[in-house]
């Protein structure tokens, strides 16, 4: 699993065009302000290991958004930092799980599209902490 997390003062997207046959279709756009955001990759070596990565992924995310002292969290699955790729079927598990335990525990998910590429802004703090890259 990699992450790269950053704390955003905003965040905006917009789906552009679908990678996923099985994708919903989906026609979406949104901004999101004070907010760490999330872009993730998950590996084929994390298939075997998919509670422990939830696990991390969560607890990572929940860090950096008490540097921040923030609720909000934006979840991208961002498949280019790695050439060992899970399959979409893991993955989306581990974000469905992810989204979920992070709702239960008071915060305010917002997920970009998955299965789709989309065009993004990220307006991101300058503060050293403001940006991190994880891998477990």
């Amino acid at each position: 699993m990699k992450l790269v997390l950053f704390y955003a003062h905003n965040f905006y997207f917009r789906t552009s065009s679908k990678t996923l046959d099985e994708a919903p279709d989906r026609n979406m756009e949104e901004s999101v302000d004070n907010c760490t955001v999330v872009f993730f990759h998950v590996e084929k070596e994390d298939e075997g290991n998919v509670s422990k990565v939830i696990q991390k992924f969560a607890k990572n995310t929940k860090w950096l958004c008490g540097k921040f002292e923030t609720k909000n969290v934006v979840l991208h699955s961002f498949n280019h930092l790695s050439s060992s790729k899970a399959t979409p079927e893991i993955a989306k598990c581990i974000l469905d799980n992810v989204t979920e335990r992070l709702v239960r525990t008071g915060y305010k998910v917002t997920v970009t599209p998955f299965g789709y590429f989309n065009e993004f802004k990220i307006h991101v703090g300058g503060d050293s902490l403001a940006k991190v890259f994880k891998e477990f």
